[in-house]
């Protein structure tokens, strides 16, 4: 078989996902399932996630590039098995587009990107199942703070939200207190759970997604620790043998050294 042309198509990489998938083809793609590629399109977002937090654009093309072949994978494999084809897919889309959009596509006026948000709401309102929840569209397989941070501000649209943010820290204070006096671990858990949710709703109101947040600051703890690391071996010394305090030297001069 000749190699494929026009890599630049889109329709290229829909032929070549076929071409992996027919009987002659490659045996790993042909085993795959909905099922079995659950992870890989989890990773496959989590890396574009990481390029868009490094600011690496290079990376981010070819990251976008993995994830847009694992939407074309799924539709393929519904395809073989009568479900539904590509074509179903982006039509969809178009379509879902066209119809939340009736400031472009239609005659409504709207003022600024708030009201395009509430006119947002307001047509996913009308597409909803009769009795359905508007919080029952947010995937429940969402990381946890990002769920927690996505069903606040849905109903922070319909207007159940605290008049300013001092209201919120107010709660978080109160949280704080109530965590203090938890006498067991299930009521620890409990009272922690509310803890996270309040500093979600924070974030929220701040404009701080707390996903990349918290992996923001999960990668700085990184590059402090191995700078310590770094610091040990030059210096011929075994970081567990040293004392806390020595311990916490090292990590101020990290945070000096490194952002």
């Amino acid at each position: 078989m000749s190699l494929p042309e026009n890599l630049s198509q889109f329709t290229t990489l829909v032929d070549i996902i076929a071409r992996l998938r027919a009987p002659d083809g490659c045996p790993w793609d042909r085993k795959q399932t909905h099922s079995s590629l659950r992870e890989n399109l989890l990773e496959e977002c989590y890396e574009v996630l990481e390029a868009l937090d490094e600011g690496d654009s290079g990376r981010l093309c070819g990251e976008l590039g993995d994830l847009l072949m694992q939407v074309v994978f799924h539709a393929h494999l519904a395809a073989e098995a009568g479900e539904f084809e590509l074509k179903d897919v982006i039509s969809n889309i178009n379509s879902k587009l066209i119809h939340r959009h009736p400031h472009v596509f239609g005659s409504l006026k709207v003022k600024d990107a708030g009201e395009v948000v509430l006119n947002w709401e307001a047509l996913k309102r009308e597409e909803r199942e009769v009795g359905a929840s508007m919080l029952a569209s947010v995937p429940r397989q969402m990381p946890a703070l990002a769920y927690s941070q996505e069903i606040q501000d849905r109903v922070a649209r319909v207007g159940f939200d605290w008049e300013d943010v001092d209201g919120v820290i107010d709660k978080l204070a109160e949280e704080v207190r109530e965590f203090k006096q938890a006498e067991s671990q299930e009521q620890q858990a409990g009272e922690f759970g509310d803890l996270l949710f309040t500093l979600a709703n924070i974030a929220r109101r701040q404009g701080i997604d707390l996903e990349s947040a918290l992996r923001e600051a999960n990668q700085r703890f990184y590059r402090r620790f191995t700078f310590m690391e770094e610091l040990c071996r030059q210096r011929g010394l075994n970081f567990s043998e040293l004392s806390f305090a020595e311990q916490n030297a090292l990590w101020e001069e990290a945070k000096k050294e490194v952002q």
